[in-house]
């Protein structure tokens, strides 16, 4: 006996289907703003907004600061999938994006990308204030024009300059409390922009063939294992230190937690060198992985010392 087509004699109504359709239309969206790149817009924010005054935790002002970063962040991930469609398509990686399987149209995508940009600048200017609102518009435009569209597809230090994007939370966190920006921030803005070389290129090295294919210069698609490595000790060992700039403004908390977890993090990036340049089988997503873990570290420590405000390190010494 044939099937029918109709879905009401097959006994699924025909709004549930609508719905059905909806709720993945929904998904796709979603899936456009890149919600776990997003995590690290909450990871930097927080910290930096507690830094700003330590002791003091205005809870409405983070929320709200966090939902208008996120605006912002989903924009220029929106966007940024838009720039990237063809390359998506032939990477296994990104495939199964929205705009690389063909589910919605480019337009669509731009036109939710601007419209999250839009709402990410009004909200922020109403709940905070007009610079921490034009950074955000500022990074989306970076990220969009500078990274996406000319930096990526052109050289090898494409995310050592193009993660300058990623640094904005910081910049953003303490603008939203402060209204001006001073050089505690800037130091957070450096630990990221130094942390993320490390970090994406030890992603690229299990993704190598990807890149090659998609004809994007990352890294490790054009240049030796081990002098990647070299370059991401060098920027291990740059993280690490930038940390350290704050501890004279925070608490023995922070500064426990950064020398401790600057250790562990150089280990792990020496012993990725070391087992490269020895010829012995390594694992560098494992050192993607840590990375992950160590600026987490890093950022809690900080908040909650700056939220508990016990006395500083300069106080204690002077």
């Amino acid at each position: 006996m044939p099937v029918s087509a109709d879905p009401v004699e097959r006994g699924v109504s025909a709004p549930s289907l609508g719905a059905g359709r909806v709720l993945a239309l929904a998904r796709d969206y979603l899936a456009l703003t890149k919600p776990r790149v997003i995590e690290l817009l909450l990871v930097a924010t927080i910290p930096v907004m507690l830094l700003a005054h330590r002791g003091t935790v205005d809870l409405r002002l983070i929320l709200e600061t966090l939902f208008g970063g996120w605006l912002g962040a989903a924009s220029a991930n929106t966007l940024n999938c838009v720039v990237d469609a063809d390359i998506d398509k032939v990477m296994d990686r990104t495939k199964n994006r929205p705009l690389a399987r063909g589910a919605m149209s480019r337009r669509a995508a731009l036109l939710f990308g601007l419209g999250l940009g839009s709402a990410s600048f009004l909200w922020l200017w109403r709940s905070a204030n007009l610079l921490a609102a034009s950074l955000v518009v500022a990074t989306i435009a970076f990220y969009v024009l500078v990274y996406s569209m000319f930096l990526k597809r052109r050289t090898s230090q494409n995310v050592v300059w193009g993660g300058a994007a990623g640094c904005m939370p910081a910049l953003v966190g303490w603008a939203a409390v402060t209204g001006s920006l001073d050089w505690p921030a800037l130091v957070v803005f450096m630990v990221i922009f130094f942390w993320t070389p490390p970090h994406t290129w030890s992603l690229a090295m299990k993704y190598r063939d990807d890149y090659s294919t998609a004809g994007v210069p990352m890294l490790p698609t054009v240049a030796d294992e081990r002098l990647v490595a070299k370059r991401m000790v060098w920027y291990t060992w740059a993280t690490v230190l930038t940390t350290f700039a704050l501890i004279p403004v925070v608490g023995l908390l922070y500064a426990g937690v950064a020398i401790a977890a600057g250790s562990w993090f150089l280990y792990e990036a020496h012993r990725l060198s070391a087992g490269l340049a020895a010829g012995r089988p390594v694992t560098p997503f494992r050192l993607f992985l840590q990375s992950n873990n160590y600026l987490a570290a890093v950022f809690v420590g900080l908040a909650v010392d700056s939220a508990l405000a016990w006395p500083t390190v300069a106080s204690l010494l002077s």
